[in-house]
């Protein structure tokens, strides 16, 4: 009779343990939550949780709110009305001198790459690591290679970013998002400026990249891209935001 209690135990322990690391895996979530620009509500009734590893859409018109959930997660709008949750910190909590700290748990890549035009590739990664606290210049080296070969460019260490074609300016985007091994990439428009070719090379290393574990939300108007690689999808429309996990 104690060997089948202790198995019971044991499996509704394991059935425990299973269940909080599930919930566990959540690294962006919202709840009943609304966002604002201003006085005026972008996005209503927000009820959403992305998970490590996950590769997901976020698609919309222009004006339609990508841009302010996107900013939300990264803490540059305030979360005044409730519950949001990326990367362990509490966004309706968040205090300013907590903001850096929670960007070092993020990597973004930007439409327009935003590198230093004036430093080549690898001083425009060793400058992201100084600002974001690394002083051993032997690691900022061992990490800068580390990054570079994830997104297949080694060789272009001293390049300058006016150099490299726009593709490979993306890749370097890509790799300096990687610098602080991040929990979640942000992917604001990052083939918008690039041909079809191309955005496909930096789609598969995005989608290589989540599935290492990181979450990726991936903001986009090319329905090519989207179309080609099918993935779950969240869409911004009248003041709401529609998952397609919900809607099947």
């Amino acid at each position: 009779m104690k060997q089948k209690v202790f198995i019971v135990s044991q499996l509704l322990s394991n059935f425990t343990t299973e269940i909080f690391t599930m919930i566990n895996d959540s690294v962006i979530e919202f709840k009943d939550a609304t966002i604002f620009q201003g006085d005026v509500p972008v996005i209503t009734n927000l009820n959403l949780a992305l998970n490590k590893g996950e590769f997901v859409y976020l698609l919309g018109k222009t004006g339609s709110g990508k841009s302010s959930l996107l900013k939300t997660i990264y803490g540059d709008l305030e979360l005044t009305q409730g519950f949001g949750e990326v990367a362990g910190f509490k966004l309706h909590n968040l205090k300013r001198k907590e903001i850096p700290f929670l960007r070092r748990k993020l990597g973004i890549v930007f439409q327009d790459f935003q590198l230093l035009s004036d430093r080549n590739v690898f001083e425009n990664l060793r400058f992201v690591m100084k600002a974001t606290g690394w002083t051993d210049e032997v690691k900022i080296k061992m990490r800068v290679k580390d990054v570079l070969s994830k997104v297949g460019l080694e060789s272009k260490e001293q390049s300058m970013s006016f150099q490299l074609s726009g593709g490979e300016q993306q890749r370097i985007s890509i790799a300096r998002a990687l610098i602080n091994e991040p929990e979640i990439i942000l992917a604001d428009e990052p083939t918008g400026n690039l041909d079809p070719e191309t955005s496909e090379e930096i789609m598969k290393i995005l989608l290589d990249i989540s599935k290492q574990g990181r979450c990726i939300l991936f903001a986009t108007h090319d329905l090519l891209l989207y179309s080609k690689f099918p993935a779950r999808t969240l869409m911004c429309e009248n003041n709401k935001i529609a998952d397609s996990v919900s809607l099947k």
